[in-house]
C-alpha cells in the first residue's frame, strides 16, 4: 500500500531571509544558465545607472577578475550606511533583505529600473561571497557576505571603516556560487554588448569594461554622446540604408520619450523597447503606442501625397515597419513590469504618451524631409505587394494542408496529444531518422527527418521561405504558424510539442544544419525560443570500451583527454560516432532520446541587439563582416577532426 502523504501544520515551511532566492533562483534572474549568470552583473550595474539617472554618477567600471569574480565600481553617492529604523546599517538591509531599497517613492530616484528592490540582495544570495566598499561621508565603509549572510562584526552598530576618502561611490565584488549556476564563467562578449547598449541609452555616462582573465588583459571604454541615434546606426551598420537615422523626443505626464529609427534595404522589422534603461524583451505599452501612432502618421502621409488612392486599403503596421530598426526609450517615474526580469512594460499611460509624442514630432521631421518620407513609403508599397502574394501561400499552407500522422510521408508522430508531454526530434537524413523512429518512445516522441540543409532564411525572401518543402513541413508539424514582417499568424498556444529538439550529427555539416534551423526559428518563430521550447541534442562523440566492464560514452574531446589521463596505460577500444546513423537503436535511445540519461542544451536569446547583429553577420549576404568576425574569433572555434 502506498505511503499516505501527511499534510498538516508541519508541512508549512517559511523560508527565512534570502533562502527563497537560493531555492528558486529562476524566479529572480530568469535561469541558472549563463544568461542568468550574466544577469547578476546587470543587476549591480543597473543600480549604478540609476545613480546616473538621478544625476550623481557619470563613470562606471566593470571588471571580470582573474578568480572568476566580477567587480562593479561607480562614482555615485554610495549606498547609505547609517542606522536604519530596522536597527541595522542601511547598506546591510539593502544587501540582505528582499524589497529593501530607495526606489519605492520618488524622493531618492525620479526614475529607476530597480523598482522591486531585490537586485542587490538577489546577487548577494546567489554569490559564494560578496564584498562591498562604500565611499561616503569621508570614509570607506566595508562589508562582506558569504552566500548572503554577513560575516563581519559591526563596530558600535556601524560598518567597519577601511580608511578615509574624499570620493563617493560604491564598489561591489562578487563570486557566483557554483552550487547555483550551471556555469560560472561570465561571457565577456555578451556583457560588453549589454554595457555598450547601456552607454547608448545614457549619452552622458562612461562605462569602462575590463577582462583580466586572459593572458592579455583587455579594456574597452564605452561612451556614446550620440545616444540612441548612434545605437540604431550601429545596429544597421552592415545593411544598405534607405534613410539616415531619424530622431525625435518629447515628454508629457512626467514621462520622457526618445525615438530613433532607420530604414534599411532588408525586410526585417527590429523594434527595441526600453524603460528606464531596462530592455523589455516582450515589448509592452510603449511599443504599442509607437507602432499605432507611427502607422497612423504614415498612412495619412501616403494618402496625402497619393501613394494610396481612395479605393486602396491602408498599409498595415508590419507593411510600414518592414526594413525599420527602431529604439524607443522612455523614462517613467512609476513603471510596472511583468516579472523581476522586466520583460514587458504594462503602463497604459506609456502607450498614451509615446503615441502623443510620435503623432506630434514625426510630422515635424517628415514635413522637412520629403525624400526620406517617400523612400519609406516606397518600402511600405513593396512590403504590401509581397504581403498580398504571401497571404495566398499562407492560405494554402495553414488551411488547405491539414496535419496528419505522417505529413508528406515524413513525420512519424507520437501517440499522445498532450502537448506538455510531447517532443519532436528534427533529424537529418533517412538513416538517422530510421534509427530514431525505432529507438524512440512512440507514446511521447515524434521524429521528423529532413533532407540535408534547409534554406538559409537570412538570405531569402518570405515567399521563398514559405515555398521550401522542409520548412513547410516543420511549420505544419508544429501547428502554431509563424511570425514575420507581413503579418503574424503565430499562436504559441497551438504548439503540439513542449520540446523541439534539433538532433544533428556531431560534425561540421551537423553544426551547419543546426545553425540553419536556429536561424529559421529565431527569425520566423522567436516565441519558440523565448518560451524555452527549442533544444539541441548532445549526442556523444565517443564510446570507450575496456576489455572488461561496461563501456562509457564521452561527449567531447575534453572528456576523452580526461579519460586518457585517468586511465593511463589501460587498454580500451575507442569508437568515434561521426553520425547518428552509426548508432544502433539501443545506443541512440540510451544516449540521445532517453529523458533519464540524455543531454540537451536549451537555446536562449541573450542580448537582443547582439543576437540580431551576430545572426546578420554570420548568416547574411554581406561577406566582409563575416570574414572579419571569423578572423577575430578563429581561436575560439571547435574544430571537427
Amino acid at each position: 500500500m502506498a505511503k499516505k502523504e501527511v499534510y498538516d501544520e508541519s508541512s508549512i515551511h517559511v523560508l527565512e531571509g534570502l533562502e527563497a532566492v537560493r531555492m528558486r533562483p529562476g524566479m529572480y534572474i530568469g535561469s541558472t544558465s549563463r544568461k542568468g549568470l550574466n544577469h547578476l552583473i546587470y543587476e549591480i550595474v543597473d543600480n549604478a545607472v540609476d545613480e546616473h539617472l538621478a544625476g550623481f554618477c557619470d563613470h562606471i567600471e566593470v571588471t571580470l577578475e582573474r578568480d572568476g569574480s566580477c567587480t562593479v565600481n561607480d562614482n555615485g553617492r554610495g549606498v547609505p550606511v547609517g542606522i536604519h529604523e530596522k536597527g541595522m546599517p542601511a547598506e546591510r538591509l539593502v544587501y540582505t533583505t528582499l524589497h529593501a531599497g530607495g526606489k519605492f517613492d520618488n524622493t531618492a530616484y525620479k526614475t529607476s529600473g530597480g523598482l522591486h528592490g531585490v537586485g542587490s540582495s538577489v546577487v548577494n544570495a546567489l554569490s559564494e561571497w560578496m564584498d562591498v566598499e562604500i565611499r561616503r561621508d569621508g570614509a570607506v565603509h566595508h562589508d562582506h557576505f558569504t552566500r548572503g549572510v554577513p560575516d563581519l562584526d559591526l563596530v558600535a552598530g556601524m560598518l567597519p571603516i577601511l580608511g578615509r576618502t574624499r570620493e563617493t561611490g560604491t564598489k561591489v565584488r562578487f563570486l557566483p556560487d557554483p552550487e547555483i549556476f550551471e556555469v560560472t564563467r561570465f561571457s565577456s562578449t555578451e556583457v560588453k554588448s549589454r554595457l555598450h547598449e547601456t552607454a547608448y541609452l545614457n549619452p552622458r555616462l562612461t562605462i569602462v569594461f575590463r577582462d583580466l582573465r586572459g593572458d592579455e588583459p583587455a579594456e574597452t571604454v564605452f561612451s556614446e554622446p550620440a545616444g540612441i541615434t548612434g545605437f540604431v546606426q550601429d545596429i544597421t551598420k552592415n545593411e544598405t540604408p534607405v534613410s539616415e537615422a531619424i530622431f525625435f523626443e518629447g515628454d508629457d505626464e512626467g514621462i520622457e520619450v526618445q525615438v530613433a529609427l532607420r530604414y534599411v534595404n532588408e525586410f526585417h522589422e527590429n523594434v527595441l523597447g526600453y524603460c528606464n534603461n531596462i530592455y523589455n524583451a516582450d515589448g509592452g505599452t510603449h511599443l504599442t503606442g509607437f507602432k499605432t501612432a507611427f502607422t497612423q502618421v504614415m498612412n495619412s502621409y501616403a494618402r496625402e501625397i497619393g501613394v494610396l488612392k481612395e479605393k486602396d486599403a491602408n498599409f498595415t503596421g508590419p507593411d510600414i515597419r518592414n526594413g525599420m530598426t527602431a529604439v524607443i526609450s522612455i523614462k517613467h517615474p512609476d513603471p510596472r513590469f511583468e516579472g523581476q526580469t522586466k520583460t514587458k512594460l504594462d503602463n497604459p499611460d506609456a502607450a498614451r504618451v509615446v503615441a502623443k509624442v510620435v503623432s506630434e514630432q514625426a510630422p515635424h521631421f517628415f514635413d522637412r524631409n520629403l525624400d526620406t518620407l517617400k523612400a519609406i513609403l516606397a518600402c511600405a508599397e513593396k512590403a504590401a505587394k509581397i504581403r498580398k502574394n504571401t497571404e495566398k501561400i499562407k492560405t494554402n499552407l495553414l488551411t488547405k494542408q491539414k496535419f496528419s500522422f505522417d505529413t508528406n510521408g515524413k513525420l512519424a508522430n507520437c501517440v499522445s496529444r498532450d502537448a506538455s508531454k510531447c517532443e519532436i526530434f528534427i533529424v537529418e537524413g533517412d538513416s538517422a531518422g530510421g534509427s530514431a523512429k525505432t529507438a524512440r518512445d512512440r507514446q511521447y516522441q515524434a521524429i521528423l527527418p529532413i533532407r540535408g540543409k534547409i534554406l538559409n532564411v537570412e538570405k531569402a525572401s518570405i515567399d521563398k521561405v514559405l515555398a521550401n518543402a522542409e520548412i513547410k513541413t516543420m511549420i505544419t508539424a508544429f501547428g502554431c504558424g509563424f511570425s514575420e514582417g507581413y503579418g503574424n499568424d503565430f499562436d504559441i498556444t497551438k504548439l503540439r510539442y513542449d520540446k523541439i529538439i534539433i538532433m544533428a550529427d556531431a560534425d561540421v555539416d551537423g553544426s551547419h544544419i543546426g545553425t540553419l534551423l536556429l536561424t529559421l526559428f529565431y527569425r520566423y518563430m522567436p516565441e519558440l525560443i523565448n518560451e524555452g521550447h527549442v533544444y539541441v541534442a548532445m549526442p556523444p562523440l565517443y564510446k570507450v570500451v575496456p576489455p572488461k566492464g561496461e563501456g562509457e560514452y564521452l561527449y567531447d574531446d575534453k572528456a576523452l583527454d580526461s579519460y586518457r589521463k585517468t586511465h593511463k596505460g589501460a587498454k580500451f577500444t575507442l569508437q568515434r560516432y561521426k553520425g547518428l546513423g552509426e548508432m544502433d537503436p539501443d545506443q541512440l535511445w540510451e544516449t540521445t532520446l532517453n529523458p533519464e540519461t540524455r543531454r540537451l542544451r536549451r537555446i536562449e536569446i541573450g542580448d537582443p541587439g547582439f543576437s540580431s547583429e551576430i545572426t546578420d553577420i554570420l548568416m547574411g549576404t554581406d561577406v566582409p563582416p563575416r570574414k572579419e568576425f571569423i578572423y577575430e574569433h578563429a581561436r575560439d572555434a571547435e574544430l571537427d577532426v
